[in-house]
């Protein structure tokens, strides 16, 4: 059913009109032919109800009037409701696809590089700034008359003597203005070479100056500081390592900053190791939704995600801010002084039982020498329309650091955490607060400074390392040798001390030496009392914070 302009009924009901001639001179206006008034002449009359009035049922007109309390139909009603719900539906779809946009926009600038803030970049350099043009030390010619002068008048003869062209009278007129002008322009000048020896110039000249020696004295100030830290920092003093990383990782977050990811770093002088904690963005932040759908009866659902969509989209973004603050700490070191960096992410939620870990990278610095951590170009460049939304597999950001052997949890969703490989507690940590590549170093550190060269390491897991190494004749630790390393409380059986035996008979290696935190047992003892054993040596781990207090002059702790 239509309606008119003012609100009647345009139903196909015939109305019967008080004036049609009304009605058929607005038609001839309009140049339409009005249709067969059916109370013409010859034309059959509209049959008519009970009490006279027009059929026309279907619209509920009569004599020109709505009847009173008709409205719109059911069917109508249903079609304006459906309308609605499908701009709602239109509506909550568009706000889904706003919260993907920022996602991806976040993963695009996450992947950016980072600007190096070693101190070669944080020096400040003064630049004297001169005293106004327009003050005392300005140097001003003193007006002269040839500036002045008006040009000669042309000559009607020239053969004419000159004295008959300084006869002229406009001449004359323009020499004797600019005379005054002259004479103007002298007695300003010298006026102001008056008031630039007044006092109140030489106290401008005077503060002028202050104001640039307080300036020069700031800046060379400030890059002494920055030396003295350059010192302590080559000094591997924690305090000037661990604000050198900060600094360097709060301004890799300047292209983020509205995703708030801070990193705080600890170092320890004991394994030259930075170990960072990062805080993680909330899970909320990845949509859970692809959108909205209207269903037949006119209820809005919402679309959900796969759960493995969203927990990949999660783990992108955790790789690129990983990357970001490896890439910092490493960049910033330029005196490498760092030899291993560790990162822990960890997502604090509000009410938590506590924070979770859900990536952990333990990466030596060949480690992160070898990988690319962030573009040089084109970040993280698109491959068949896909983006930022490839597969995880291809991702590389995520690539990039299973590259360097990190630990990533499954499913962050679900809550399931990773083991972090070290904890950022004491600057002297203890055996088994160490990670992997920590401890690494730290025996390699040992053993090297007392006499053994070529350290060449053949197997490395979270527990130890095998490795071998050769030393100098006359050296603490001479020939060649097989050290097998090991960490944790648990006792050191006699079975052990046969395999390294073995270990050292198949690399035709002179001695063996069997190293742990923990204890031996008195069987282990005894076997290498024997004549057959004596080439095997054991240190545990009270010779362990010996070898440490004496080669590297730094203790290790007791444990925990």
């Amino acid at each position: 059913m239509q309606y008119s302009a003012d609100g009647q009924s345009e139903g196909a009901a015939t109305t019967r009109f008080p004036q049609p001639g009304f009605l058929a001179s607005v038609f001839r206006d309009l140049g339409v032919d009005p249709a067969p008034d059916p109370t013409e002449p010859g034309e059959p009359a509209t049959p008519a109800d009970g009490d006279g009035a027009t059929a026309g049922s279907s619209t509920g007109i009569t004599g020109g009037q709505q009847i009173p309390g008709d409205g719109p139909s059911a069917d109508e009603e249903s079609v304006a409701a459906h309308g609605r719900a499908a701009a709602l539906t239109h509506h909550r779809t568009l706000t889904v696809q706003a919260e993907h946009d920022r996602l991806a926009d976040l993963l695009r600038r996450a992947a950016l590089p980072v600007s190096a803030m070693d101190f070669e970049s944080q020096l400040r350099h003064y630049e004297p700034r001169p005293y106004p043009v327009a003050g005392p030390d300005a140097i001003e010619p003193e007006p002269r008359w040839e500036d002045f002068a008006p040009a000669d008048p042309p000559a009607a003869d020239p053969d004419a003597a000159p004295t008959r062209r300084l006869l002229d009278s406009g001449y004359q007129r323009e020499l004797a203005q600019a005379r005054l002008t002259h004479q103007r322009a002298l007695r300003e000048w010298r006026t102001r070479q008056t008031e630039a020896g007044a006092p109140a110039a030489d106290e401008s000249r005077r503060v002028h100056e202050e104001a640039e020696a307080a300036r020069a004295r700031a800046v060379r100030e400030y890059n002494e500081s920055l030396e003295e830290c350059r010192r302590a920092y080559r000094l591997a003093e924690p305090a000037a390592v661990e604000s050198l990383l900060e600094r360097a990782l709060a301004a890799a977050e300047t292209a983020t900053q509205d995703l708030p990811a801070p990193c705080r770093a600890v170092f320890r002088p004991l394994t030259r190791t930075a170990v960072l904690d990062l805080d993680l963005p909330p899970l909320d932040l990845v949509p859970s939704l692809t959108g909205y759908r209207l269903a037949p009866d006119g209820d809005i659902h919402p679309v959900p995600r796969p759960p493995a969509d969203r927990a990949t989209d999660y783990l992108r973004l955790v790789a690129r801010l990983a990357l970001r603050a490896l890439q910092a700490a490493d960049a910033v070191d330029t005196e490498e002084i760092l030899a291993g960096v560790v990162l822990n992410g960890w997502l604090r939620e509000p009410g938590g039982a506590g924070p979770l870990c859900l990536v952990s990278v333990d990466a030596d610095r060949d480690a992160l020498a070898r990988t690319r951590l962030l573009p040089a170009a084109a970040p993280y460049e698109e491959r068949d329309g896909e983006g930022v939304y490839a597969d995880a597999e291809q991702d590389e950001a995520l690539v990039r650091l299973r590259q360097l052997g990190a630990a990533v949890t499954p499913d962050p969703y679900a809550r399931a955490g990773v083991e972090p490989a070290a904890l950022a507690g004491a600057a002297v940590p203890a055996a088994p607060d160490l990670s992997a590549n920590e401890f690494a170093q730290l025996v390699r550190d040992l053993l090297t400074r007392g006499g053994l060269a070529e350290w060449s390491v053949r197997l490395r897991g979270p527990a130890g390392l095998v490795a071998t190494g050769e030393g100098a004749p006359g050296s603490a630790l001479p020939g060649r040798w097989v050290v097998w390393a090991s960490r944790g409380a648990a006792e050191v059986a006699a079975e052990e001390i046969r395999t390294l035996a073995e270990a050292v008979g198949e690399e035709s290696a002179e001695r063996g030496l069997r190293l742990t935190t923990g204890r031996f047992t008195d069987e282990a003892l005894d076997l290498t009392a024997e004549e057959s054993h004596r080439h095997i040596h054991l240190v545990d781990g009270d010779g362990v914070r010996e070898l440490a207090m004496t080669h590297l002059g730094l203790p290790l702790a007791t444990g925990r």
